[in-house]
Parts: structure tokens; sequence; C-alpha cells
């Protein structure tokens, strides 16, 4: 990897990263987050209007942060990597999905455990975003 292919993994990733967080908790409405893992229309819709706006956000902060920094980013790439943030979003957001690999990997009760100030959806949720966000970083900088 060349120090211009690390600068824009390093750069990529801290923007999808920084961005997640704040399209996750601050931008995603209530309603959202409270419909978005049910069954039927309504949770698939809610997902999807969420994912739609974690999108915009990212790719707000992506494109804006790579010219403020100067890096050169190829659009393929760029719409590639928001491609997979989004669909792994999808996916770990509708929840059962997530649960289903939690149960399939032997991590069932984590991922249900909701005690002793733990939530274990949310920190397996957030795993599952942070490994795909570094995918999306390393497309970018490819």
């Amino acid at each position: 990897m060349t120090t211009s292919r690390a600068a824009r993994f390093a750069a990529a990733y801290a923007l999808l990263r920084g961005s997640a967080d704040i399209a996750d908790h601050w931008i995603q409405s209530d309603h959202q987050a409270t419909t978005k893992g049910q069954d039927g229309a309504a949770g698939r819709w809610a997902c999807a209007a969420h994912v739609a706006s974690y999108t915009a956000v990212q790719g707000a902060v992506l494109l804006g942060g790579a010219r403020l920094l100067g890096l050169r980013l190829r659009p393929g790439p760029v719409a590639a990597a928001l491609a997979l943030s989004a669909a792994s979003h999808y996916v770990a957001d509708r929840r059962a999905p997530l649960r289903r690999v939690a149960d399939a990997t032997g991590k069932g009760a984590f991922v249900r455990m909701a005690d002793h100030g733990l939530n274990g959806a949310y920190l397996l949720d957030q795993a599952w975003h942070h490994a795909f966000e570094t995918c999306a970083a390393l497309i970018v900088s490819a």
C-alpha cells in the first residue's frame, strides 16, 4: 500500500466512522429507531428511510472531508463503498438477521443481553457496522 493509499484509507475510515455515529444517533428519528426492526412493511420502510439518511450523511461527510483534505477519490469506489455500508447497515438494523448471525456463531446469549449496563444487541450491531465501514474505507482507498 502506498502512502497515498494509506492516507486515503485512514481519512475515509475516520470520515465514515464519525459520520456513521452522527447519522445513527443524531439524525435517525425516534420513529425509525423504534420501528426499523419490526416485521412487515412498516419496519422495512422505517429501516430503508433510516439507511437512506444514514448513507446521505456518510456520503456528504466523506466527499466534503476528502475535498477539505485534498484527497482525490474516484466516483466508482466511493459509490461501491457507500452501497456496501448501506446494505450492511440495513441488514443489521432489521435486527432479526443479526440475531440469526449471533445465534449461528454462538453469540445468541450475548446478543440478547440487556443487563449489568450492557446491551449485547447494540454492541454486536456496532461491531458489525465498524467491520463493514473498514471494508468500505478499503474500497474507497483502492
